[in-house]
């Protein structure tokens, strides 16, 4: 069973979030309502997965944001899913791009239709995904031109980050396997990804993109 802490300001969101998690075989082994209660309750029970908004008390800005970019740093490993009704630029790609890209995720509250494709989105990262909603990406990439990419290029990034696989995008847009293979080798390539066993280059290439845009 996995265990979960689950960082909500609101009340009835956070009981009601947690008893969904519940229901599905989590087991929530703490529900707080701000950024330093999270980091503690982290620490305290070490979770496997933690669910956290992002505008939390005492400012109501990033800290739940801030907080888990710094619980990506102190806890390797970590699963991190944010969840949150705002896209935060600055602290959005510091998290997307912490650790090795992995195990992270970012999810609009308002865009979550089905609760089924919620939990398994949180499976996903705890098994080692990176999980952004498309809405996240799209504002995310549009804050400035992508010089480096062309316009193919980029649309097959912004599927590469919401985690399809070269045959999913290939259906998508409706081309080759073969073809959508090119555009991503050209993609690393123009983001000067190297192989490397050792890291996720498919994640790395739309975060070392929004890294170099912020």
């Amino acid at each position: 069973m996995l265990t979960v802490v689950l960082a909500e300001d609101g009340v009835l969101l956070r009981e009601g979030l947690a008893g969904l998690l519940e229901r599905f075989g989590f087991r929530v082994v703490a529900a707080v309502g701000d950024a330093a209660a999270l980091i503690h309750a982290v620490s305290a029970f070490s979770p496997d997965l933690v669910v956290t908004d992002i505008r939390m008390p005492p400012g109501f800005s990033d800290e739940g944001l801030r907080a888990a970019v710094e619980l990506r740093r102190t806890h390797p490993g970590l699963a991190v899913v944010a969840l949150s009704q705002y896209v935060q630029h600055g602290y959005a790609s510091e998290l997307l791009g912490s650790g090795d890209g992995r195990r992270v995720g970012y999810l609009l509250k308002d865009r979550i239709v089905d609760v089924g494709d919620f939990v398994a989105a949180l499976r996903r990262v705890v098994a080692g995904e990176a999980v952004i909603d498309p809405e996240v990406v799209r504002r995310l990439l549009g804050q400035r031109p992508v010089a480096r990419l062309s316009g193919r290029e980029r649309e097959v990034l912004g599927l590469v980050a919401e985690g399809h696989s070269n045959v999913a995008i290939a259906r998508i847009l409706h081309l080759s396997e073969a073809a959508v293979g090119k555009h991503v080798g050209n993609i690393l390539a123009k983001l000067d990804l190297p192989p490397d066993d050792s890291t996720n280059r498919r994640v790395l290439a739309v975060l070392t993109y929004l890294k170099d845009q912020d």
